[in-house]
């Protein structure tokens, strides 16, 4: 049958004045390697074959967002593109239309990707080393559903991660998201579950979440000669939250959201082998508004290598306040109202973009900030220049009483300079910038791999309150190795660099290998 079909490009039928009917839609779901045209060797591609369970064709088809019935609507078949690549189960994604039998038809084409991963991680920087070992599976029987399992070894502790993720969870439309953390020095539980806004026309919205952890958490700061120092304190915390939102304006290009949350909150922190613990019980609640004009941009070779890449280009801008009266748990000096905003400017181009991110919030009590935290970022990218992704990156943020735990440490979020060691730049203050080309060598390397170099500048670091800035800095060549048929196409970065200004010791060439930075 799929000869009879004439694939067209989709812009041909925006143009007519009444959108067609769409009378069917055809899946057309491809293993991982396709046998005809591999450049993988045959043995890899015809054993990985067998040993995939591929994706079912009703899990295409209820992630899609038009149905057998629906007028023709190209952003709402573009959205559809998005979504199924949201689901992080396909290496390649496209929806096209055709006619069978004089009849509109919407050919859904996918190829899956190798969901079975083997976690066996090294990663080390200025000498610290962290690894793992563990299984971790994002399709589970073709069902889009995730399961994960692993041992993670760092400087600091060691943690076994177990986490399930279902896009479907009772329904089409449902989600649940679990984790949970045994740690070496505590355990920690989070959960999702509901129906988020799954699309950009969608009009209600419905989550609940939670916590529950017994934990140690560390916070590691500088002492007046310079040292690393760690304060150890023991959080207990359970928390239960809901959420539920309506659009009283939502199309395919924008919407205006409403929301109206609240939060049931047990937390303390205490000295560790602390026998009487403290139980204290808090409850917020808070409203606001989200308005967004939304757009995307598909790039190649952005963060990943031979796969399409979506960008959120949308304009977008969030408000929000958070009530934290005395009758619900807060002492006098802390009850007050909490206020938050944030805002996405972006410019896109034919083959890159800039975009403007900057968010704040606070508790205000008794008239004066008494927490809070701003932060923002500009990114630049441009692909103009052939097989090169050059890449402007600036971000700062400040942090007011932060909760233990809460303070930056940018070798966790890694938004540092790159080979600078564990625990070098923390604090409640934090820049950083960030310059590379990256190059590609190779696309898809024996069909498996994706290969390229990136030359790069660092500059940045992480301070408290009335300390002198922390800043340092590299300079060096990154290499860069990404898979090209798993589901998710995590770029591996093995980077050397010489190191200037502050948060090092010994000599001034670092190296580091860790997850490329994603932009």
């Amino acid at each position: 049958m799929l000869g009879l079909l004439t694939a067209r490009p989709l812009d041909r039928l925006t143009a007519q004045s009444v959108p067609p009917t769409i009378d069917t839609i055809i899946v057309v779901n491809r293993n991982v390697f396709d046998l005809q045209e591999a450049d993988a060797p045959s043995f890899i591609a015809r054993l990985a074959n067998r040993l995939h369970a591929r994706t079912r064709a009703g899990v295409i088809r209820s992630t899609l967002l038009v149905n057998p019935g629906d007028r023709y609507d190209s952003a709402r078949v573009a959205e559809s593109e998005r979504a199924l690549r949201n689901l992080y189960v396909f290496s390649r994604v496209r929806i096209d239309t055709t006619r069978l039998d004089g009849r509109l038809a919407l050919r859904v084409a996918t190829t899956d990707g190798w969901s079975t991963k083997p976690q066996i991680g090294y990663s080390s920087a200025g000498g610290d080393v962290t690894w793992m070992v563990g299984l971790v599976e994002d399709n589970l029987f073709g069902t889009a559903t995730s399961l994960t399992a692993v041992y993670n070894k760092t400087p600091d502790r060691r943690i076994f991660d177990l986490g399930h993720v279902n896009p479907h969870f009772f329904s089409r439309r449902g989600w649940l998201q679990a984790k949970y953390s045994n740690k070496s020095d505590g355990n920690r539980g989070t959960w999702l579950v509901g129906v988020p806004f799954y699309e950009t026309a969608a009009r209600r919205a419905f989550l609940t979440d939670g916590e529950a952890a017994s934990e140690r958490v560390l916070v590691f700061r500088r002492d007046t000669l310079g040292r690393s120092v760690v304060d150890t304190v023991e959080r207990r915390a359970l928390r239960v939250g809901i959420a539920a939102a309506f659009a009283p304006r939502a199309t395919t290009e924008g919407y205006l959201r409403l929301w109206l949350a609240g939060q049931w909150r047990r937390e303390n922190f205490d000295s560790v082998g602390t026998t009487a613990f403290r139980r204290s019980l808090f409850g917020t609640v808070g409203v606001g508004m989200d308005v967004g004009h939304v757009r995307f941009q598909v790039l190649e070779r952005f963060n990943s290598y031979a796969r399409r890449e979506d960008v959120d280009m949308s304009q977008l801008v969030h408000v929000g306040v958070w009530a934290a009266p005395r009758a619900w748990g807060y002492p006098s000096g802390e009850a007050g109202v909490g206020p938050e905003v944030s805002a996405q400017l972006a410019a896109p181009w034919r083959r890159g973009f800039a975009v403007l991110r900057a968010a704040a919030n606070g508790v205000l009590t008794a008239g004066a900030l008494d927490s809070g935290r701003v932060a923002g970022a500009f990114t630049v990218a441009s692909q103009n220049l052939r097989h090169q992704t050059l890449i402007l990156h600036v971000e700062g943020a400040h942090l007011r009483r932060a909760k233990p735990g809460n303070e930056f440490d940018l070798w966790n979020s890694q938004n540092g300079p790159r080979v600078f060691g564990i625990h070098e730049f923390t604090g409640t203050r934090m820049v950083w910038l960030a310059l590379e080309d990256r190059v590609l060598v190779a696309d898809d390397l024996w069909g498996l791999i994706g290969v390229g170099v990136a030359p790069f500048l660092d500059y940045g670091g992480a301070w408290y309150a009335g300390e002198p800035a922390r800043l340092g800095g590299d300079v060096g060549l990154s290499l860069r190795i990404g898979p090209t048929r798993a589901v998710r196409g995590d770029v591996a970065d093995m980077a050397v660099g010489y190191r200037f200004g502050k948060g090092f010791a010994g000599s001034r060439w670092g190296f580091a290998i860790r997850k490329g930075v994603r932009y």
